[in-house]
């Protein structure tokens, strides 16, 4: 599911209403969750999972074409960890 299908899907489901106003909703909800990992903040979604922001370290790479190696910088990267409804449902337990 992409973005607008979200929106789409919402506007559907709430036609009181604007499709608008879901989607200011929906960009505002990304944004929010966006903004707080880029301060290192946890988001939890209880049920649905976690974003955090994690940190790789600096360290020597290779260039898969030539072999040859290279220095990777430090960087954060997000990470994902699901919810234990998510887990169950994906695995075909109902909740």
């Amino acid at each position: 599911m992409i973005r607008s299908e979200l929106i789409q899907k919402l506007a559907d489901e709430n036609p009181h209403l604007y499709q608008r106003d879901v989607e200011k909703i929906v960009n505002t909800i990304f944004e929010q969750i966006i903004e707080a990992m880029s301060r290192g903040d946890r988001v939890e979604l209880r049920g649905f999972g976690a974003f955090s922001v994690k940190k790789r370290d600096q360290r020597i790479g290779r260039n898969p074409r030539t072999g040859e190696s290279v220095e990777v910088d430090e960087k954060h990267v997000p990470f994902f960890k699901t919810g234990k409804l998510l887990r169950d449902r994906l695995n075909g337990h109902s909740a």
